[in-house]
C-alpha cells in the first residue's frame, strides 16, 4: 500500500491511500481532474474520488473553481444531484469524495443505444427536478450537457459537476475561461466563455450575465439531442457553433414526424434565443415534460387494454340450421343458437343477453374487462367532474398585497405587485378581474376572503405579503377558491429585488394555470411580458406610480421626480 503524494504526474496506482480512501481504479479524466473508484475504509462503501492534479494547485483560479464545485454541490440535497461525502486535502492533493454511481454518462448512454421517447421524457423530468432544486438554492449550473448527466442502471438520473456553477448572490462579471471543455467538438479550445460551446445559451455565448434560464436553454439542447440523435447547433469550429447559436433557429425537422407536437413545443420554447420568451423557471419545463409523459403512458395503457371485437365469433355461434341441434364439440351457445328460439321462432339477441352469455363462457376474462371498464368509467366521470368544477372559476379578485415590514419606503412594492398582477391578468378575455379601484378599498383592513369574494362576485381570491430586506425580496402568494373555501395554491418566492418582474410573471402564469385557463401563445406572452429590461427603472416607475395614486399636489410633485 502506498501513500499518495503530489509529486507524480502519473495516475494514482491501485491500493494508494488518500486519507481514509483506498484507490481501486481510474474511472476517467478531464480538464479539471481525474476521477477514481475508491473504497471508504471506514464505512466500507465504494466512493468516487475527484482529484485535482498536483500541478494545478499553484493555479488559484483552477483551485477556486474546483472548491466552488464542491461547496455548491454539497449544499444541495436532492435525489437527482450527486451526493458529496467529503472535501479534503492530503499530501498536497485536493480531492472530493462523492457517492459512486453504478451507471454511465448520458453521453455513453446515447452512444450505446438510441433512447425511446419515454426514456427521453423521464431523463428530462429528472434533470429538470435537479436543476429546480439548485435554482431554489440560487445556484446556476451553467454547464448542463450529457457528460454531466449520469444514468444509473436502475434508471435514476444524477446531475454532477458544479465546477462552473455560479452562486447568484456572489455573482461576478463573466470572464474568459481558458479551461472550458468542448468535448462536443472533440478538442479543447482556449479562450472561450465559461461552459461547453455546443450547449451554451446565446447570452452565455456573448459573455453576458446569466441566470437560471441559461440552464433551461442547455437542457433544451440536451432534449433535442436525445430526440434527434444530433445537436441543434453543430459546426466544424467553435466560431461556427457560436454563430449558429446566436443567429440561427434550430432545425426542428430533425426531430422527426413521429415526435408529439407537444414535445416539439416544449423544445422550441426552451430554445428561444430571447431568454424572456423561454421557460422562466425550469420547474415549468419539468412539469410540461411530466404531463406529456403521463398522457402518453395513459394512451399506451388504453391501447394495450383494448380487446378485438368478437363479432365474427358471434356470427359463427348464431349460424345453425333452423330447429337443429348442435354437432358434437360445439359450445353451449352453438347448441342453442342465439338467433333462433327452440321452437323455431326467430328473434334478435339483445346486448344484455349476449354479455351475460359471454360472461358465462369466459368468466375470468370478462370479469377483468368489466372491472377495468368500471374503473375507467369512474375515472372519466371523476375527471370530467373535477374539470367542470375547476373550469367554473372564471373570475378573480387580486387583493392589495400586505407590506409586512410596515416600512413606508417599501409600500410602493406591495402596491406595485398587486396592481401589476391586476393589469396583466386583465388582458385575458376569458377571465373577469376585479378593478384596482374596488379591491384597494380593502387595503390595510382585516378581510374575510369568503365575504370579500361574495361582495365582489368572484370565484377566487388572491392575497399576498411582501418583505424587503436590503436587496432581498420575499413575496408570499395564496390563491383561494371562494366556492369551497379551500386553498388552491400557495408559494413563497425568495429572490433579489432586481428579479421583481420575473416573479410577477411567474405568479401570473401560475394563477392562470391553477384557474385552469387555456392560454394562447399570445396571451402567455402578454401576461409575462416585462415593462423594461432595467430593474432600477422599473422600481422607479413603481415608486412614481405609488405617489401618483396617493393624490394631492405634493404627492404628484414627488411622482414626477421618478
Amino acid at each position: 500500500m502506498s501513500i499518495a503524494t503530489a509529486t507524480s504526474d502519473m495516475p494514482l496506482a491501485p491500493n494508494t491511500r488518500l486519507s481514509r480512501y483506498e484507490i481501486r481504479s481510474l474511472l476517467g479524466a478531464g480538464g479539471m481532474g481525474e476521477v477514481y473508484l475508491a473504497e471508504d475504509t471506514t464505512l466500507h462503501r465504494p466512493v468516487a474520488i475527484k482529484l485535482l492534479p498536483a500541478e494545478f494547485t499553484a493555479n488559484q483560479d483552477r483551485l477556486h473553481r474546483f472548491e466552488r464545485e464542491a461547496f455548491a454541490a454539497s449544499s444541495l440535497n436532492h435525489p437527482n444531484i450527486l451526493t458529496i461525502h467529503e472535501i479534503g486535502k492530503e499530501n498536497g492533493h485536493h480531492f472530493i469524495a462523492t457517492e459512486f454511481i453504478d451507471g454511465e454518462s448520458l453521453r455513453q448512454h446515447l452512444k450505446d443505444k438510441g433512447l425511446e421517447l419515454h426514456e427521453v421524457l423521464e431523463i428530462g423530468v429528472q434533470v429538470a427536478s435537479a436543476l429546480a432544486a439548485a435554482h431554489a438554492a440560487r445556484i446556476v449550473h451553467r454547464d448542463i450537457k450529457p457528460e454531466n448527466i449520469m444514468v444509473r442502471k436502475d434508471g435514476i438520473v444524477k446531475v454532477l459537476d458544479f465546477g462552473l456553477a455560479k452562486l447568484a448572490e456572489q455573482e461576478q462579471k463573466p470572464t474568459l475561461d481558458t479551461e472550458a471543455p468542448t468535448r462536443a467538438l472533440h478538442h479543447t479550445a482556449p479562450g472561450v466563455v465559461m461552459g461547453t460551446v455546443s450547449y451554451m445559451s446565446p447570452e452565455q455565448a456573448r459573455g453576458l450575465e446569466v441566470d437560471e434560464r441559461t440552464d433551461v436553454w442547455s437542457l433544451g439542447v440536451v432534449l433535442y439531442e436525445m430526440v434527434a440523435g444530433r445537436l441543434p447547433f453543430a459546426g466544424e469550429t467553435t466560431a461556427d457553433v457560436l454563430g449558429l447559436i446566436l443567429h440561427k433557429e434550430p432545425p426542428l425537422t430533425h426531430l422527426g414526424t413521429h415526435i408529439p407536437a407537444e414535445l416539439d413545443r416544449i423544445v422550441t420554447k426552451a430554445l428561444k434565443k430571447d431568454k424572456e420568451e423561454r421557460y422562466q423557471v425550469v420547474k415549468d419545463l419539468g412539469l410540461d415534460l411530466k404531463s406529456l409523459k403521463q398522457r402518453l403512458e395513459f394512451d399506451a395503457e388504453r391501447d394495450r387494454t383494448e380487446t378485438p371485437e368478437r363479432s365474427s365469433q358471434t356470427r359463427g355461434a348464431a349460424t345453425t340450421s333452423e330447429g337443429g341441434a348442435g354437432t358434437a364439440g360445439t359450445s353451449k351457445i352453438a347448441a342453442h343458437p342465439t338467433g333462433q328460439a327452440a321452437g323455431g321462432d326467430i328473434h334478435t339477441t339483445s346486448s344484455a343477453e349476449y354479455i351475460v352469455t359471454e360472461i358465462k363462457r369466459h368468466k375470468r376474462g370478462a370479469g377483468l374487462v368489466l372491472a377495468a371498464l368500471v374503473v375507467a368509467i369512474a375515472g372519466l366521470a371523476y375527471f370530467y367532474f373535477v374539470q367542470s368544477t375547476e373550469a367554473s372559476i372564471n373570475s378573480v379578485a387580486i387583493m392589495p398585497f400586505v407590506n409586512v415590514s410596515k416600512d413606508p419606503n417599501t409600500e410602493y412594492l406591495s402596491d406595485g405587485i398587486s396592481e401589476s398582477l391586476i393589469n396583466s391578468m386583465s388582458q385575458l378575455s376569458q377571465l373577469k378581474v376585479i378593478a384596482r379601484s374596488s379591491t384597494f378599498r380593502y387595503k390595510g383592513k382585516e378581510i374575510d376572503p369568503e365575504e370579500v369574494a361574495k361582495t365582489l362576485g368572484v370565484g377566487a381570491i388572491v392575497t399576498g405579503r411582501v418583505v424587503q430586506r436590503g436587496d432581498e425580496l420575499q413575496v408570499s402568494v395564496e390563491l383561494m377558491n371562494a366556492q369551497d373555501k379551500t386553498q388552491m395554491w400557495g408559494e413563497q418566492y425568495n429572490r433579489r429585488a432586481a428579479d421583481l418582474q420575473a416573479v410577477q410573471a411567474e405568479i401570473a402564469r401560475t394563477i392562470s394555470e391553477k384557474l385552469r385557463l387555456r392560454l394562447t401563445g399570445a396571451q402567455e406572452q402578454q401576461i409575462t411580458k416585462q415593462a423594461t429590461q432595467n430593474p432600477e427603472a422599473y422600481q422607479l416607475y413603481l415608486t412614481g406610480l405609488f405617489y401618483f395614486r396617493k393624490g394631492n399636489i405634493e404627492n404628484n410633485k414627488k411622482a414626477l421626480e421618478y
